[in-house]
């Protein structure tokens, strides 16, 4: 018999809260979301930046959870603690504490959650997973995954992601993994980091979680790998994995291979060499899927298992997602990249968008700005120039205030025009498309360029 995530007296000695006539014995879900409610729901009410879960109390219970983890109010079902937020950490202290899953962490610029999903999918073929969801990975988001954590749990993988200093530091600790994967170090936070190093220094927090003998997976094809090294070093980390593209490494991609939808390369590791074929393509996702295959022999999973667990690896939607939309005959194909945006990831999928061919019509990019770029913003929006020029692109939309610098050294007869706000370019590039071309949306989240796909989505499904 599968056991509760959580029994009522186990929330109440986690929490040291107060229950105001809780009638569940036990509870099997953690939600904080009112409309998003799972069986035998937890509804905790934390406050947001734009919302205060305690005004969704009453509709939480209304909706189906059998009780609310609140700070403030009175009224049955609730379970009252100092502070809701501190209360969902306690769970994911105590969901930590009895687990003997196989847990990992991963955070970098880059790569974050498409290496979750491939590890998640390693370890899935190879016993019962937890896995983070969506990008649930700050300083709510981790203890919410990790308190939903199973007991029964074989495996889990945890994203940590970070806008500033101290912040993956207390998520690492939460989490206490056995494995800590650094995907990249890349110019994304750098107008509050100030720079690449210090980029590094804050990823590098996730060192500091780690259980004792952990072992460090890190992409070495970047510049700041020695420093990685050596905070790794300083951090008394028992073990470090490299991997990646560069010779030297313990986890080498060699030969490596794009097709129209996949991916093919030879890993090498040690005298073991490896075939890995995946669902998507992209040296980018090569690179992502080899951590997994890294932290899957650390976690002592056979090598054909997680390959043939990686053969089935797709790009997810937001992050190089590909839909064919309209008539068969002659589709509009979608690329969507949509979710996030720094130089390393637009370079990534300007690459890949140079080796597709469109199904019938033109090639056309729409790029959103990269945001939290600090003072080397502009020039770092003007240097995606010659990316764009050989991607293959006929005609580039740019939205945002930081695309400016773009539009202004990219020839005339590319632009197709530049839009301050998604708002005000929305139409003009829906009315620039139609069916045969190969459109790729690639922006920072904040741009909002999630509406351009779902407005293609609409318009282009039915020819």
């Amino acid at each position: 018999m599968t056991p509760p995530l959580f029994t009522l007296d186990a929330i109440l000695a986690a929490t040291g809260g107060q229950a105001a006539r809780v009638s569940a014995c036990q509870i099997n879900s953690i939600s904080i979301d009112s409309r998003e409610l799972g069986p035998e729901a937890l509804f905790v009410a934390i406050k947001g930046d734009r919302f205060d879960g305690h005004d969704f109390v009453e509709t939480a219970l209304e909706n189906g959870a059998v009780a609310a983890l609140v700070s403030q109010g009175e009224g049955d079902g609730r379970i009252v603690v100092p502070d809701a937020l501190g209360g969902l950490r306690d769970l994911a202290i105590a969901a930590r504490k009895r687990s003997r899953a196989f847990v990992a962490g991963v955070t970098g610029s880059v790569g974050k959650t498409t290496t979750k999903e491939a590890l998640r999918l390693v370890f899935e073929a190879a016993g019962e997973t937890h896995a983070s969801i969506k990008s649930f990975n700050n300083h709510w988001g981790v203890p919410l995954m990790l308190a939903r954590m199973p007991e029964t749990a074989q495996f889990g993988v945890f994203e940590m992601g970070m806008n500033a200093p101290d912040e993956i530091r207390p998520l690492s600790k939460l989490v206490r993994p056995y494995v800590a994967v650094i995907t990249n170090i890349a110019p994304a936070h750098l107008e509050k980091l100030g720079s690449l190093d210090n980029i590094a220094r804050a990823k590098a927090e996730i060192f500091e979680g780690l259980e004792p003998g952990g072992t460090a997976v890190l992409n070495a094809d970047h510049p700041q790998i020695n420093l990685l090294l050596e905070l790794a070093a300083a951090a008394d980390v028992g073990r470090v994995v490299t991997y990646g593209f560069a010779r030297g490494v313990d986890w080498q991609i060699t030969a490596p291979e794009m097709a129209a939808d996949r991916s093919f390369a030879t890993i090498v590791h040690g005298d073991e060499t490896h075939a890995l074929t995946l669902g998507v393509t992209g040296r980018h996702m090569l690179s992502n899927a080899t951590a997994a295959l890294a932290v899957a022999h650390l976690a002592g999973i056979e090598p054909e298992t997680a390959l043939r667990a990686l053969a089935g690896f797709g790009a997810q939607p937001g992050r190089g997602q590909r839909v064919a939309v309209g008539p068969e005959e002659r589709p509009l194909l979608l690329i969507d990249e949509s979710y996030n945006a720094n130089t390393a990831s637009m370079g990534a999928a300007l690459e890949v968008f140079s080796t597709l061919e469109a199904p019938g019509g033109r090639k056309i990019v729409v790029l959103g700005d990269m945001l939290e770029l600090g003072a080397a913003g502009a020039a770092m929006h003007a240097g995606l120039a010659d990316a764009v020029k050989n991607s293959g692109a006929e005609r580039v939309h740019l939205v945002g205030q930081n695309m400016a610098a773009l539009a202004t050294v990219l020839p005339q007869g590319l632009l197709a025009g530049h839009y301050n706000s998604i708002g005000e370019g929305l139409d003009v590039i829906m009315a620039d498309l139609a069916y045969g071309d190969a459109v790729m949306v690639k922006g920072s989240n904040g741009v909002g360029l999630s509406r351009v796909v779902t407005e293609i989505k609409s318009r282009f499904a039915h020819s």
